[in-house]
């Protein structure tokens, strides 16, 4: 079993600062600890700010992508909410 499968994405392309935060809180409030959630972006604003919410909220960045000014975050959760 691979211990980095995605268990819900979401896509926030379009939205701008702060709405891709909020979605992925309210996103990361559904899954149970351990699962990951990926996060597609196309705010440049992200590139600080997803990082910057993992480590207040205490959740994992497992990893960071982009490509074509697309981005593309997988974050586990680890706290409940």
């Amino acid at each position: 079993m691979d211990k980095n499968k995605i268990t819900q994405s979401l896509d926030t392309s379009g939205k701008c600062c702060p709405m891709p935060i909020v979605d992925t809180n309210k996103a990361i409030k559904s899954l149970h600890i351990g699962e990951i959630l990926e996060i597609i972006a196309t705010d440049p604003g992200t590139r600080s700010d997803i990082p910057s919410w993992c480590e207040r909220t205490g959740n994992e960045l497992l990893s960071f992508r982009e490509e074509n000014n697309i981005f593309n975050y997988q974050v586990r959760k680890l706290k409940s909410s």
